[in-house]
């Protein structure tokens, strides 16, 4: 299996299950949902680039994690996004037999308050992964 698509399954699996951050989310998907009720957590998109050594294959993987709420405030989106972090950022090992984690680094978040859906926030991540 490719780098993208091991790292991509193990961050979904991570984060569904983790019971606290279960607690907080209806759901967390594979791609934007067709039907989701808020909150809700999505992994997008999957940009992959080279970081492969003389003797050994390698990926750098740039990891967009996506929670929407429909809270007015942004309290219940702020602990999601906090437990959510923790989850990512603690991953570790080998994915999918072949690919081990290297390093994971939330590089930039962004936060926002929608006009009628309540708030989101898209959190990137930089996974470095050797083969």
């Amino acid at each position: 299996m490719s780098a993208e698509l091991a790292v991509r399954a193990a961050m979904l699996a991570a984060l569904a299950e983790d019971a606290a951050l279960g607690a907080l989310l209806n759901g967390v998907y594979d791609g934007a949902p067709v039907k989701a009720t808020p909150p809700y957590a999505v992994v997008g998109e999957c940009l992959g680039s080279d970081w492969g050594t003389k003797d050994a294959d390698g990926r750098e993987l740039r990891m967009t994690l996506s929670l929407f709420d429909a809270q007015e405030t942004p309290a219940r989106l702020a602990a999601a996004m906090r437990l959510a972090d923790g989850v990512v950022r603690g991953m570790s090992g080998v994915v999918d037999g072949a690919w081990r984690i290297g390093t994971v680094a939330l590089l930039r978040s962004r936060t926002v308050k929608g006009r009628d859906r309540g708030w989101s926030c898209v959190m990137d991540y930089r996974v470095r992964v050797l083969g």
